[in-house]
């Protein structure tokens, strides 16, 4: 980064903060804001209605997300901490998820969970002290502090004692207006690479299901020797439309069957364990496996060849082909196909039709499953043996190119997010100076 820096600097005393300018102080948290000041009292009237802020619906680049609507005696007991404009959430639970976001001229209502820290600044320009705790230094401080291995948390009072950097109010205004202008830049820049990350999925997930019901294009089938203009009829199923004259239409259960056998997991079991969160969504990868990860209780069984599908939740499309032997969780159905190509029963699972049928069929509400009973009764197109692995080998070729395109997006966008961070950290902590207010180079 192309900015200048002070001309002098001196030690701010916190090893992590290292030199600051040197007309700067470092002051502990809690002697320049306030922490958790308002809370809905219990005796709430039982309708009023609340906008709801959870952890999940935090960002820290793109701030609150999401806001649920809620009566207060429907709301979790969570739903009680009373944010004004100014302050800032932190979270002060699954801290590595660095959910930290400024609140800006909230409605009325709005309440968040008392998993965040609201902090509000008392001797403090709102916006720089929102800068200051969405800084790398600061996050990583927290996250360092916190205690608790799969439940990471942290106590308001821990984070009342870190200590953060403080020029004059003039300087933190001029800070915060510098990093107004010149995150908007970025975010924009950011926005669009995230919007054509959605299309290339969009287009991925739309390639898949006009395929594995409408057949190779023509170009395509001539290739593989296939007619490239076959005759067409109606499937007299809704969601797969006019299909192939000489493909078939069977429920999913007679071209793959289900496996259910199942194995106690123990600690000395060898095999492998797949689960849920180990499966990519809509990609069909299976991502890695952690090898100290021991599964209890009973678990699903599967041969190399198999394919599984993710009951619960299936809107997630958690489905992949594995080529080993090993246990799963026993939300993935086992299905093993007969006379069937396996990849491209993979390819008709994530299918956004097949993935939206299924989804209209669960049952609960915080946790809603699909039942192998809807499932394997859903209709699906059964081409000729040969005709489906010349659309499995078409679509692995064509998915993986687009993948490419989303994984060189995707780099773009952790290099500007990376850098965003970079420039409110070296801001806020003085290690630039941007009183001058220079001209951000342009990012590509």
């Amino acid at each position: 980064m192309s900015f200048p820096r002070y001309t002098a600097y001196k030690s701010s005393g916190v090893e992590w903060l290292g030199d600051v300018p040197g007309h700067w102080e470092a002051k502990r948290l809690k002697y320049i804001s306030t922490i958790n000041d308002e809370a809905l009292p219990e005796t709430t009237d039982p309708d009023f209605e609340l906008e709801y802020v959870d952890i999940g619906s935090v960002d820290s680049i793109q701030g609150v997300t999401t806001k649920e609507t809620m009566l207060f005696e429907n709301a979790p007991s969570r739903a009680r901490r009373i944010v004004r404009d100014g302050d800032t959430i932190v979270s002060t639970v699954r801290t590595y998820l660095k959910a930290v976001a400024p609140i800006e001229k909230p409605e009325d209502n709005l309440i968040v969970s008392t998993g965040f820290a609201v902090i509000r600044p008392r001797e403090l320009f709102a916006a720089f002290l929102a800068y200051c705790l969405r800084s790398s230094y600061f996050i990583e401080t927290v996250v360092s502090r916190s205690t608790g291995v799969s439940y990471p948390a942290i106590n308001p009072s821990e984070i009342s004692c870190i200590e953060i950097p403080v020029p004059t109010i003039k300087e933190q205004q001029t800070i915060a207006r510098f990093l107004d202008e010149q995150t908007a830049k970025l975010d924009t820049l950011m926005a669009k690479k995230r919007a054509l990350i959605d299309k290339l999925k969009e287009k991925r997930s739309a390639l898949i299901s006009r395929t594995v019901t409408r057949g190779l294009p023509p170009a395509a089938a001539k290739v593989a020797g296939l007619e490239p203009h076959p005759a067409m009829k109606a499937s007299e199923v809704e969601w797969l439309g006019e299909i192939p004259a000489h493909w078939e239409v069977k429920r999913l259960k007679y071209i793959a069957a289900r496996s259910e056998v199942k194995i106690d997991a123990e600690e000395d079991n060898p095999l492998p364990y797949i689960g849920m969160e180990h499966v990519e969504s809509w990609t069909g990868r299976l991502l890695p496996l952690e090898e100290e990860l021991v599964p209890t209780g009973a678990s699903n069984y599967f041969k190399s060849g198999d394919t599984l599908f993710g009951k619960l939740r299936p809107y997630l499309a958690k489905a992949c082909n594995v080529d080993f032997e090993g246990l799963c969780s026993s939300e993935l159905l086992v299905l093993r196909g007969k006379s069937y190509e396996p990849r491209f029963l993979l390819y008709q699972l994530l299918s956004t039709d097949f993935i939206k049928l299924v989804d209209s069929s669960t049952y609960g509400s915080k946790m809603p499953r699909a039942s192998w009973n809807f499932i394997g009764s859903c209709e699906l197109t059964l081409p000729p043996l040969e005709e489906q692995q010349a659309i499995a080998t078409y679509l692995d070729r064509e998915t993986a190119h687009i993948d490419q395109l989303i994984a060189k997006v995707e780099t773009a966008l952790s290099r500007l997010t990376e850098y965003r961070q970079a420039l409110i950290t070296a801001a806020v902590t003085g290690k630039i100076d941007v009183r001058d207010n220079a001209t951000l180079k342009e990012v590509a």
